[in-house]
């Protein structure tokens, strides 16, 4: 799958100096690739014996969230930003470099027992997924799996993420 590495934009510096930032705007851009890269992503979890919800982490999971769960005959649940939801919503925490953030996900989003896969754009120290992970679970549905397009695998988010299944598209 690494030919769809081609379409990702390398921004050096970017959001400050020493990070590599992979744009996907590149590949969001060409229809070849992202028709390419949905029916990948969509082909890696159709070994799964029921997918009942997609959950996608704001906001470049919501990009491909809704096909993946349209190709998948599954439901779109987002996992938001603090304040975003207009209903009654449920909050994880989690911890950044520097101070904490917290995703959000409505209260009535899911239903116990419900299988879930959890998608994002990129995996890089694995907390935001981790914490959408814990969402999930604390409205009694079951994690399935976790699905990036990119993998940033010298950071620690695959190995934050045992004991879930975690499968990407492209590494770096």
């Amino acid at each position: 799958m690494d030919d769809l590495k081609s379409y990702i934009r390398e921004v050096k510096d970017f959001p400050k100096p020493g990070i590599n930032f992979y744009d996907i705007t590149t590949l969001l851009k060409d229809p070849h690739a992202l028709r390419m890269t949905v029916d990948r992503f969509a082909w890696l979890f159709t070994r799964q014996p029921r997918i009942d919800k997609v959950a996608a982490i704001e906001s470049r999971g919501f990009m491909f969230g809704p096909s993946l769960a349209y190709s998948l005959n599954a439901g779109f649940v987002p996992v938001r930003k603090p304040g975003k939801l207009p209903a009654r919503a449920v909050q994880q925490s989690y911890d950044l470099e520097y101070g904490t953030d917290r995703v959000e996900m409505h209260a009535d989003a899911l239903e116990p027992g419900e299988r879930v896969l959890i998608v994002d754009d990129v995996i890089a120290t694995g907390g935001t997924a981790l914490a959408a992970a814990k969402l999930v679970e604390s409205l009694g549905a079951e994690v399935v799996a976790l699905g990036f397009i990119i993998e940033l695998s010298f950071l620690p988010g695959r190995s934050r993420l045992s004991g879930y299944e975690v499968d990407s598209l492209m590494r770096y």
